[in-house]
């Protein structure tokens, strides 16, 4: 998966990475043939006292070592670039694909998941990327030049090289193959310690409600400390390396001043040459060294890629289709023919045999006890789900056949959590309709309700908004994406019990304002209070995923026993209170 990921998202920067290697290439023949020279320099200079040679060859030193530092300054330069391109590209692959995903798929990876995979994993592989950019081109050049310039110099040690190498080699595998598994737990405890965190921040308020501190900092602890212990474990090895790495160097440098020393006494070596052939070795091995420095890295890349990979070949169960349909009749319908869904492995079906139809200028709700599966059926039409039987048309054209920018633009959901994002309270409102003017705004802000309070806060529509909207109540925050919907002025309005968080005073006083407004749409209520949906043209009562009962509230009264014991349960709580 690693190769795969690599050949695929570096494909646009080729000729940066084939400057790359040229000038690596380049950098790394300078580099060799700076101890050839400092041998001459020993032998035809030092030793036999010419000045001139030795500046001479100092100077051509001197130059051959300003094209080496220039060719390795633009080769990082370029695999830099490279390389934050391939991580541009790959976050924005993640990113466009968990975009097309639907509410199943984004539930099965989870979203600490798929925020790790986005960040953490891809800024593993691009570290990957610009270390093989900087060292991976340049290693295996100095390692098999080391050798043919070493042997050039003297062949009786190049047997020191035969036993340095593997030994080097061997050391090092051993320790990275136990790496890999590590890696792999390694990530997916980044994972865990991500869900608790984002669990704790997101409800911060229920956790001191109940004060649960300590067991959450406990929870928090005990995921932390499964990550510190798989750290550790990962860091022992990788401290193992240099150590082992540095061991072989040393012997490696006391073998070749102990066996050329000899050869030298013995005058069948030059010091100049035993000085440059040592030198030809510490490049071999350091070269070896880089190399390590990368093989400690492949193996968290490798995971890092599968995990990305994972989430980059995941198909959506929602997907567009092949022929869409970018033109309808502006009708404002909505219609459900014998809808039913089922989650995947389910033993049963959340919906059954679901029918009914709405048109422009009329309000239907759906109502039912907890669990009856409305936020399902009201989630079938923006296509968060696919339903698994029957159709869903929208102005008489299935949803699965309409392009989904078209489908999206004659919608607007509400939905039960409602969410605002960090910006202004204008930004948000203009969410839906990027082009809606300061008047269209409030206009929507005073039908939703909250034109008071928007006018209160400091800056109005300029107001600052925090991530989520954690700065305004519920209530605020319901009425503010209640606004939002209406700035964009759709052809159906899906309310998801949007109502909820608001008293019996302000909802009746919204919905009165709001059946004017929405005169020209097609309106469907998911609501919990008879109150909120009493007035309604028709409600669809549910029943374990079944329309139990169908028409008004009067209708309703004298017909469905289950809508009758909804109203008189309300009935005795309020009696209650």
């Amino acid at each position: 998966m690693l190769s795969r990921l690599l050949r695929t998202h570096l494909r646009p920067y080729t000729p940066a990475l084939a400057a790359v290697v040229v000038l690596q290439l380049v950098g790394t023949l300078a580099l060799l043939y700076l101890p050839s020279l400092n041998a001459d320099i020993i032998d035809r200079g030092v030793a036999t006292g010419d000045t001139g040679y030795i500046l001479t060859a100092g100077g051509w030193m001197l130059a051959v070592s300003l094209v080496q530092i220039a060719s390795a300054i633009a080769a990082v330069r370029y695999g830099a670039r490279a390389a934050a391109g391939f991580g541009r590209d790959v976050r924005a692959a993640v990113f466009h694909r968990v975009g097309g995903f639907s509410t199943r798929e984004v539930s099965r990876f989870g979203a600490p998941s798929l925020i790790t995979r986005s960040t953490n994993d891809v800024q593993q592989v691009q570290m990957l990327v610009v270390t093989a950019c900087t060292m991976l081109v340049s290693a295996p050049i100095t390692a098999v030049g080391g050798v043919v310039m070493a042997l050039r110099q003297d062949v009786g040690l190049s047997w020191l090289m035969l036993v340095c190498v593997p030994a080097l080699l061997v050391s090092i595998g051993l320790i990275t193959s136990r790496m890999v598994p590590l890696f792999r737990e390694m990530q997916t405890r980044i994972d865990a310690v991500n869900q608790v965190l984002r669990e704790q921040l997101t409800g911060i308020r229920v956790v001191r409600a109940f004060v649960r501190e300590r067991e959450e900092t406990r929870r928090f602890a005990a995921a932390n400390d499964s990550l510190t212990v798989t750290t550790l474990r990962v860091g022992r090895l990788s401290a193992l390396i240099f150590p082992a790495v540095m061991l072989i160097l040393n012997v490696s440098s006391v073998a070749v001043l102990w066996f050329g020393a000899g050869r030298v006494d013995g005058g069948e070596m030059q010091i100049g040459a035993l000085t440059a052939f040592l030198m030809y070795l510490m490049q071999i091995l350091t070269s070896m060294m880089m190399a390590t420095f990368i093989a400690m890295m492949i193996p968290r890349a490798a995971v890092c890629a599968e995990r990305i990979g994972e989430v980059l070949e995941t198909e959506s169960s929602v997907t567009p289709p092949r022929d869409p349909v970018r033109e309808v009749s502006t009708r404002a319908e909505l219609e459900l023919r014998d809808v039913g869904f089922r989650y995947p492995g389910a033993a049963e079906p959340v919906l059954s045999g679901v029918s009914f139809r709405v048109t422009a200028g009329r309000t239907l709700a759906v109502v039912g006890s907890t669990g009856s599966g409305k936020t399902t059926l009201l989630s079938l039409v923006p296509r968060l789900f696919d339903a698994t039987s029957g159709t869903v048309s929208v102005d008489g054209v299935d949803v699965r056949d309409l392009d989904p920018e078209l489908l999206w633009s004659r919608i607007g959901l509400v939905p039960q959590k409602p969410y605002l994002f960090s910006g202004t309270v204008a930004s948000n409102l203009r969410y839906g309709n990027p082009e809606a003017g300061d008047e269209e705004l409030w206009e929507a802000l005073e039908i939703a309700q909250a034109r008071d309070f928007v006018e209160a806060m400091p800056g109005g529509l300029d107001a600052p908004v925090a991530q989520g909207g954690t700065n305004v109540s519920g209530g605020q925050r319901q009425r503010l994406c209640i606004a939002r919907a209406l700035v964009a002025r759709p052809e159906i309005y899906l309310f998801d019990d949007a109502f909820s968080a608001l008293d019996t005073a302000t909802d009746a006083r919204l919905r009165a304002a709001l059946r004017p407004y929405t005169a020209d749409a097609a309106v469907v209520i998911v609501g919990q209070r008879v109150s909120t949906i009493a007035d309604a043209d028709q409600i669809v009562v549910l029943d374990d995923g079944v329309v139990v009962g169908s028409g008004t509230h009067d209708e309703l009264l004298g017909s469905c026993p289950t809508y009758v014991e909804i109203v008189e349960s309300q009935r005795s709580v309020e009696s209650a209170a």
